[in-house]
């Protein structure tokens, strides 16, 4: 049986963020709790040096400023070069010119191995209509899966695409995760959160496709076992942190959600 959860306990991958202010602390938190280890050097002065001991690189543009983003390309470089998978997460891209702009520098500049974001979020980094209501995320006009595919062979990254139904393609295979719940967008946080843990289960595989299936479907799983005991958003995300420390591999294989096409 494969084994991810196991083996992240066992290495502790130590994972690189450059993320936003608001969900920083969620990231770090969740990170720890599936068993990896969580750094957030945002410094140009330190950041390639974090990023040279690390196993990932988890990028996040939620409160981008020209300062941070020099400091990403910094790191995404450092990381490249060792060769460490980098994780994008496009937040709120399609809000702002500024935030677009960002993200093409950014994806210009550097490898990015999986590029992460809403539906609206990557149907506009994929060049289509969209539209980002500030983080969250508006209809689309095209399919998801094709965007998915398409965009995943024009910019040769993994792309995950999440939503009620969380797409995954490197081009070639689409995976379609169902597991999660509701409650988890009841609480500011989760998606930067699924970005961490995309993050530290492609720090131990080097199938990036499969990686992000797993963490979706992982973290999903525990999405489902903490709703089932929470009667709101509070007591959510406390159970949510509970149910991923007690998570095994066995457990999630048994839940896990999804289909290939």
């Amino acid at each position: 049986m494969n084994t991810p959860l196991k083996t992240i306990r066992e290495k502790k991958p130590l994972i690189h963020h450059i993320t936003n202010w608001v969900t920083i602390y969620d990231s770090a938190n969740i990170t720890r709790a599936f068993g990896a280890l969580p750094v957030m050097a945002h410094a140009p002065e330190e950041c390639t040096e974090m990023t040279g001991i690390s196993s990932a690189l988890v990028l996040n543009i939620g409160t981008l400023t020209p300062g941070i983003i020099g400091s990403m390309l910094l790191s995404a470089d450092a990381a490249n070069k060792k060769k460490i998978p980098v994780v994008l997460d496009a937040v709120g891209v399609g809000a702002t010119r500024f935030r677009d702009e960002m993200a093409a520098k950014i994806l210009g500049s550097v490898r990015i191995d999986i590029i992460k974001g809403n539906y609206s979020e990557i149907a506009k980094l994929a060049g289509e209509n969209a539209e980002t209501k500030g983080v969250e995320a508006t209809s689309i006009n095209a399919d998801p899966e094709k965007i998915a595919k398409k965009f995943a062979k024009s910019s040769s990254s993994i792309v995950v695409m999440t939503g009620k139904e969380d797409i995954i393609s490197d081009g070639e295979r689409v995976f379609i995760v169902k597991n999660g719940h509701e409650q988890m967008g009841s609480i500011v946080g989760t998606g930067c959160m699924a970005a961490s843990v995309i993050g530290l289960f492609a720090a131990v595989n080097p199938d990036y496709c499969e990686a992000s299936r797993d963490a979706l479907c992982y973290f999903g799983v525990a999405g489902e076992l903490a709703a089932e005991k929470s009667s709101g958003p509070g007591s959510f995300k406390v159970n949510l942190y509970d149910e991923v420390f007690n998570l095994s591999d066995e457990k999630a294989k048994n839940m896990m959600n999804f289909e290939e096409k």
